[in-house]
């Protein structure tokens, strides 16, 4: 038996399985606190905000998650690409990560000026007055700024798997924000307040980032180089066509409810996004520990459909378990969030098979634009505005159920295409 011990702790599959194992479970495990300290942020949101304020908080986020999309344009993707190339030459990895950031400064202004208006226009179409809309995008700058800068900041310490440190600041800003938010909201429970909350701690957390991503990098005589610059807005360029249309699709869910439905359904919509929440705890997985490393496999075309096949059946497998337990717990799931949301039993279901799909769809799109690899914009744009138009013509959006129904139809279009573009891609990879 001691022998068999031994040959077994000696097996390079052993070896390799323990080093998973321990980094799942410690980056699992972070990302789950991470998650829940979310989750407690959103819940104490949800139950201190009155319904108007709530249904205001919804289109703040809906908007700031969108305009961080429209900034980011495919930078980060192409960082992280050009980033995987040159992960282990300091001076190169740094010039990457600074040309990034001055692309970002200057996408980052644009954005600003493109979405204020719309949010405007939103906040008083659901009875904002003009000092609170005022207030709300303002303190919407401070989330969206230091939004910008973390995603690109964390990509050398991802790059160099440096997960401890990372994820250390990722809790202190967690901890952080729920700190702020329980001082605050309790006093003033006002949709500008929640949204503050969210970008105040993140901007000490970026000073951390900058000097952890100082590890890994070292300065260059130019600073940034034109040549990164016009390889990442090459691919900016073939990415954005296709941000710009995910960025209506996304919240196509919030959009028709906030237009044609009601402030309170806009409510509903924001508090069943929260379930989502359970399925970020992978997504971050994802981000740390599957997608750096994949995108710094070789171009070898047996061991990248192997690992993708592999992480796919995992997200699979994983789907099957979050739907089953929204069915078993939907009421459990409804109170949490609490009574005037009891009603939305049926819609829990629908919203958790929604985010599943989603989540297969965006790891699979994360997974090759880390590659380098960008679909043909034209062919996704005409693919999603099909099952757009098919999916209103067939489902009644009147409700909340059939705008639910809607998204999970589109979501199963954008996992089929993203996934099959990946195998096209790995399959044809010399």
């Amino acid at each position: 038996m001691k022998v068999l011990t031994q040959r077994l702790a000696a097996h390079p599959h052993y070896t390799k399985a323990l080093e998973w194992g321990k980094l799942v479970t410690i980056t699992g495990g972070t990302q789950t606190l991470v998650q829940a300290v979310s989750l407690l942020c959103g819940i104490l949101v949800i139950r201190l905000l009155p319904t108007q304020e709530y249904a205001l908080y919804t289109l703040a986020n809906t908007m700031l998650g969108t305009m961080i999309l429209l900034a980011d344009g495919g930078i980060t993707a192409g960082v992280m690409a050009q980033g995987g190339k040159v992960w282990q030459d300091k001076q190169k990895l740094g010039t990457v990560l600074r040309t990034g950031l001055q692309l970002r400064k200057q996408f980052a202004l644009g954005c600003l000026l493109l979405g204020s208006p719309v949010l405007w226009f939103l906040l008083r179409h659901h009875g904002a007055s003009w000092l609170m809309s005022a207030l709300i995008i303002g303190s919407l700058i401070p989330a969206f700024l230091t939004a910008l800068s973390s995603q690109l900041l964390e990509i050398t310490p991802k790059l160099h798997q440096a997960i401890a440190p990372l994820q250390k600041i990722q809790v202190e800003v967690s901890i952080g924000r729920l700190v702020f938010l329980g001082l605050t909201i309790f006093f003033f429970p006002m949709a500008f307040v929640a949204t503050l909350a969210a970008g105040l701690p993140q901007i000490w957390g970026n000073r951390r980032l900058a000097h952890l991503a100082d590890n890994f990098t070292a300065p260059s005589p130019s600073g940034t180089d034109p040549v990164v610059r016009k390889e990442i807005l090459a691919f900016v360029k073939r990415l954005l066509p296709g941000v710009m249309y995910y960025c209506a699709s996304s919240q196509i869910t919030l959009w028709l409810i906030s237009i044609f439905g009601t402030t309170a359904a806009v409510a509903e919509v924001g508090a069943l996004g929260r379930l989502a929440i359970i399925t970020s705890v992978f997504r971050g997985l994802l981000a740390t520990l599957v997608s750096p490393r994949f995108a710094r496999m070789p171009p070898k075309p047996a061991l990248l459909l192997n690992r993708y096949l592999k992480i796919q059946l995992g997200l699979l497998l994983l789907s099957v378990a979050i739907i089953g337990a929204a069915g078993l717990f939907a009421k459990e799931i409804l109170w949490v969030l609490g009574p005037q949301y009891a009603h939305l039993q049926n819609e829990v279901l629908l919203s958790a098979i929604g985010s599943c799909l989603a989540l297969v769809a965006g790891s699979s799109f994360t997974l090759y634009i880390h590659r380098g690899w960008a679909i043909n914009p034209v062919i996704s744009i005409t693919l999603e505005i099909t099952a757009v138009i098919l999916g209103v013509l067939l489902i009644d959006i009147s409700t909340l159920k059939g705008v639910l129904l809607l998204n999970i139809f589109i979501a199963s279009v954008q996992a089929l295409m993203h996934v099959s573009f990946s195998l096209l891609k790995i399959t044809g990879t010399k």
